[in-house]
């Protein structure tokens, strides 16, 4: 957002200290407005992709993550009834000066339409919501790794936050979960949720249910929807939200920053709003590619990973875990994309070959009808969750951003 004298950055704390930081290297003055900038304490924003790192490596900000107990993940362990497989990945400190809570008191209008914030409305869908617990003293199957359980009737994640603490994230589908104040939710963890976990953990997890400390949120899902607008450019989960069960939102919110940053380099002038905003659309699109290779990545993964009465999608998460399980080339694809390091569109072949490895499963030893036709519904299971992200998140602008115009966008003289 364009202020007198400078830029304004409002909100989302992470976004606002990165770009203000790497803007105010650049020589500008930048005015933050945060409701407060005390340490949240959320159960989001905790694991940081290999592709995020990277980006705040290219930001000069990979210092940040050293002398705060960071713990480093190598990679993901799989979890699926009583087999699990290890898969291997191809490879908040900030400074400040004098700072004061803050917060929007008014906002440009005119003719009583809020000007600068006036935005369309975007289609949130709400899947599923997370339940968080904190395991202290635990030990994982796996050190250093992500697990993922594919339990019923979705997936349950932990991973490291600390030396001492592994979060735990437990999927319960639809926007409501059982009451934690009446006992509700308690139970659920220990009959329906406790029974599928490693055993190694099981302890520690119980322990965690009796110390009280649930923390819920909804996980939300929203196709980006740009709405240019004189003075203002929206940024990470204001603008754009994915299925949080990869952990591709730090990576996403960073791959913005640097791309806002290097769109803002050659930039003196800053007066001329319209200008101005006519240049930044380019950011619409030069930003879609590795952010909607991730937001498909996210809602592909989390159909896939949850259990379902239909046959064929059963076998399409078995199909998943049996690949993946096989390592080399049949899993470094979808590793490649999981960790933010090949965030390219064309990567996402690598979801079908896992269908098609499925298939091909299906039709050993000897084909059948049965199996023929649970076969074809798993091909089409496949490209009625692929697919439909991808139209939501626009065929042209995430395959072909060179064909849009804005991808041309010179900045203003």
């Amino acid at each position: 957002m364009a202020v007198a004298g400078g830029w304004g950055s409002v909100g989302e704390m992470f976004i606002t200290k990165i770009l203000t930081f790497d803007m105010c290297q650049d020589g500008r003055r930048v005015h933050v407005i945060e409701r407060d900038l005390t340490e949240p304490d959320r159960i989001v924003g905790e694991l940081l992709q290999p592709g995020g790192y990277l980006k705040l490596i290219e930001l000069g900000l990979e210092d940040y993550v050293k002398e705060i107990d960071a713990q480093c993940v190598l990679s993901y362990a799989l979890f699926k009834d009583v087999r699990n497989t290890k898969l291997a990945y191809l490879l908040e400190k900030l400074h400040s000066d004098v700072a004061e809570q803050g917060a929007v008191t008014s906002l440009l209008e005119e003719n009583g339409t809020v000007k600068v914030f006036n935005t369309k409305p975007s289609q949130v869908d709400v899947p599923s919501c997370f339940v968080g617990l904190v395991l202290e003293n635990c030990q994982l199957p796996h050190p250093n790794h992500g697990h993922v359980i594919l339990a019923n009737p979705s997936p349950i994640l932990f991973y490291p936050i600390s030396s001492t603490e592994v979060r735990c994230l437990v999927d319960v589908p639809g926007q409501k979960v059982p009451s934690i104040a009446s006992g509700e939710m308690a139970n659920y963890l220990k009959t329906v949720v406790a029974p599928q976990i490693p055993p190694e953990i099981y302890d520690s997890f119980i322990a965690a249910i009796d110390k009280g400390s649930i923390r819920t949120m909804p996980n939300r899902s929203m196709p980006a929807a740009p709405d240019p607008t004189p003075g203002a450019l929206l940024m990470g989960d204001a603008f754009n939200m994915r299925h949080p069960l990869t952990g591709g939102g730090m990576t996403v919110a960073l791959s913005d920053i640097v791309v806002l940053r290097n769109l803002l380099k050659p930039l003196r002038n800053l007066h001329d709003a319209s200008s101005l905003c006519m240049y930044l659309e380019s950011f619409y699109t030069l930003w879609k590619p590795v952010a909607s290779t991730i937001n498909t990545l996210a809602g592909a993964l989390y159909k896939v990973f949850s259990a379902s009465p239909d046959q064929a999608r059963n076998e399409m998460r078995q199909a998943c875990f049996d690949c993946l399980s096989l390592g080399g080339v049949f899993s470094n694809g979808p590793i490649a994309l999981l960790s933010g390091l090949n965030p390219r569109p064309l990567s996402l072949v690598a979801l079908f070959a896992v269908a098609i490895y499925g298939v091909g499963r299906l039709m050993l030893p000897l084909p059948s009808p049965k199996r023929m036709w649970i076969g074809a519904r798993l091909i089409s299971g496949a490209c009625g969750i692929i697919l439909p992200i991808i139209k939501a998140e626009g065929v042209r602008q995430m395959f072909f951003p060179a064909a849009v115009p804005a991808y041309y966008r010179a900045p203003p003289a």
